[in-house]
């Protein structure tokens, strides 16, 4: 969960499906982005490809593969830092978002950087591009936790990737739902079950209307997803926290970083059809 709880909320946990959770959280977004970018932005960098809190990079980590010369398609692009690092290595990099604020970010770096990474409002399950368009869709922290539909979502990354194509997102490490979201040792005792895939929301006390959702899948949910739509998974990173990295982001730090795993990173290719066509 992130690092915004507004003051006159209350926490639920109860199912929501992708139409109420989309109400949700783009606006979230959009009144968050500010915030965000001014809290994390330096951290990110403003041409920089970070998998995580951790401080992980793509750089470092080799998930995406080669990016020079292909059609990079990020999730979730928010300012488009990871998109701007795949086009400052020769990559052919674009941005989709929920958050039209996250997007006036992006241009505002655009702008600064003078690396223009091309971006649209949309939603992950309804991605507004051609079939097999691109070689690599990628999201940091991206849209995947917060919609209902997974299935619809990770069925629209298979479209418009080519066969061969990879697939990589990281995401709150999915053992963590067992613990509070709490920086301190109240986040280090496990508190309810890894297997309750109850959405976590939060409902805005003055108006009723439920404000941020966030969806839970098990690791075992995540590669089943991923099967069924034909990605065969070829990396699981699990990040360790650095021993010097004392940075506090929402529920990650350095006494939980260096106990147990805060974020998973999956890596996936699409196989070719069975019967050779495209």
């Amino acid at each position: 969960m992130e690092d915004h709880l507004p003051q006159r909320v209350r926490v639920e946990r109860r199912q929501v499906d992708e139409a109420e959770s989309r109400r949700a959280n783009g606006p979230d977004w959009d009144r968050y982005a500010d915030e965000y970018q001014a809290t994390h932005g330096e951290f990110l960098g403003d041409v920089g490809f970070v998998w995580g809190p951790e401080g992980l990079t793509e750089e470092r980590a080799r998930v995406l593969g080669e990016v020079a010369g292909r059609d990079v398609l990020e999730v979730g692009s928010g300012a488009g830092q990871c998109s701007r690092w795949v086009r400052a290595q020769g990559g052919r990099a674009v941005g989709l978002d929920l958050s039209r604020r996250q997007l006036q970010h992006s241009r505002r770096l655009d702008d600064e950087t003078g690396v223009v990474v091309p971006s649209v409002l949309g939603t992950a399950t309804a991605l507004p591009f051609r079939a097999r368009s691109f070689d690599v869709v990628f999201s940091s922290f991206g849209a995947l936790q917060f919609i209902a539909a997974l299935d619809v979502a990770v069925a629209e990354t298979a479209r418009v990737l080519r066969p061969g194509g990879r697939f990589a997102f990281s995401i709150t490490h999915p053992t963590r739902w067992s613990f509070p979201d709490d920086p301190g040792e109240l986040g280090l005792v496990a508190s309810q079950s890894y297997w309750d895939r109850t959405p976590y929301v939060e409902v805005d006390d003055a108006t009723g209307v439920v404000s941020y959702v966030e969806h839970h899948r098990t690791l075992e949910d995540w590669v089943d997803v991923l099967a069924r739509h034909g990605f065969a998974v070829v990396r699981l990173v699990e990040p360790e926290w650095p021993e010097d990295h004392d940075r506090v982001w929402g529920g990650w730090s350095r006494l939980r970083g260096r106990l147990t795993p805060g974020t998973a990173i999956i890596a996936a290719t699409l196989r070719q059809p069975a019967d050779g066509r495209e």
